[in-house]
């Protein structure tokens, strides 16, 4: 061996020592920042996911749960109200009028009768501003014999029908082909309410079916029960009848009425312990004007405290025609409101205008529709 390898010799041994101490301290430092970052990030993650302990303290120490807060009416809701608000203002129920159509069912365009009340369909009725709908309800037990004589044109299942009179006796007289079946004219006035949202409309029925088969026959109508007015639920009796904007807001348009008692459960109201109304005829000439009670002991000037009952006023003949609905729908119906009935019921206005082919007059520029439009013009 030389000098020269002696020399480098413990050289190079200390200078692997030196390298090798070297990568040792920094593979450790490298391993100690590693873990000093793994600390750190987990730290950080655990207070991410869990709340600061001093709110939590704070929270448990310091308060009790609130109540949550009413969410605020959207942007829908508001504008629907304000849309009530500007179509029916303040009024209550019993301080608007409505026109109303006696015998609506009976018409040229529903079903082929031979005499009518009315000259369009229900459905034109309420188009053409009609908001008071009066129906008679009859139950139709199914008849081979008929549907047999008919040669199967009279084939219709048991059922609640709109007949006047009895359901089998003179077609076109007291029952129409194709039968009218409650429900089916019922979806009619509900499919109108959903596409009309301000409007309120009330149905009267001279009811001869039982509770339960008109309980079945209303569960077939969609949607009704959503929008059936239940004056149990208003606390009416207690607290008088609502605004008519409210009724709109809240989405019960639908108001029914029966002369019979047992239904109110069904949300069907029994007219007689709601409503004061004066006899239904003008007479056979049309010239009993009279304004005078249907019901002996229910006056029309009748008063209850805090509570003021629905006025249906009737003004038609016992047998409608053309002619003679003319001659009774313009000045003598808004002159019978204004010299009879208003101080007959002791200054106040009717609720519901009933007429037999609302849209004839008498050519004096008053029709049915332009009185109950003045009806509604006065304070």
């Amino acid at each position: 061996m030389s000098a020269g390898e002696r020399i480098d010799g413990p050289r190079a041994i200390l200078r692997a020592m030196l390298i090798d101490m070297d990568m040792r301290f920094r593979m450790r430092s490298r391993a100690w920042v590693c873990l000093l970052v793994l600390a750190l990030l987990g730290t950080v993650t655990t207070a991410a996911a869990a709340p600061p302990a001093v709110a939590s303290a704070s929270t448990s120490t310091t308060a009790t749960p609130a109540t949550p807060a009413t969410p605020p009416p959207t942007t829908a809701s508001t504008a629907a109200s304000a849309a009530a608000a500007a179509r029916w203002g303040d009024r209550r129920l019993d301080e608007v009028a409505f026109l109303t159509t006696h015998n609506a069912f009976t018409n040229y365009e529903d079903s082929r009768w031979s005499s009518v009340n009315q000259s369009e369909s229900v459905r034109a009725q309420l188009d053409n501003g009609v908001r008071g709908l009066s129906l008679d309800t009859h139950w139709y037990e199914r008849s081979t014999w008929l549907c047999i004589i008919s040669f199967g044109s009279d084939c219709y299942p048991s059922d609640v029908y709109l007949c006047h009179g009895d359901c089998k006796t003179f077609a076109g007289a007291t029952y129409a082909l194709p039968r009218q079946t409650f429900h089916g004219t019922m979806q009619t006035v509900v499919d109108f309410l959903a596409t009309h949202p301000q409007e309120v409309v009330t149905v009267f029925l001279e009811d001869y079916v039982g509770a339960d088969q008109l309980q079945a026959s209303l569960g077939r109508v969609g949607g009704l029960q959503n929008m059936l007015f239940r004056a149990d639920e208003w606390g009416v009796r207690e607290h008088g009848w609502p605004k008519v904007a409210d009724l709109v807001t809240s989405g019960k348009r639908l108001l029914i009425f029966s002369d019979r008692s047992d239904r109110e459960h069904l949300g069907v109201m029994y007219d007689k312990s709601w409503t004061v109304s004066n006899y239904w005829s003008l007479g056979d000439l049309g010239n009993d004007l009279s304004c005078v009670t249907r019901w002996a002991d229910v006056p029309l000037d009748r008063q209850e405290p805090g509570f003021r009952r629905l006025f249906t006023m009737s003004h038609h003949r016992n047998v409608p025609t053309v002619l003679t609905a003319a001659l009774d729908n313009g000045a003598k119906l808004r002159n019978r409101i204004a010299d009879q009935c208003r101080s007959a019921t002791g200054g106040r206005d009717p609720n519901f205008v009933s007429v037999d082919f609302h849209r004839l007059s008498d050519g004096s520029g008053h029709t049915p529709a332009s009185v109950v439009a003045e009806l509604n013009a006065r304070p």
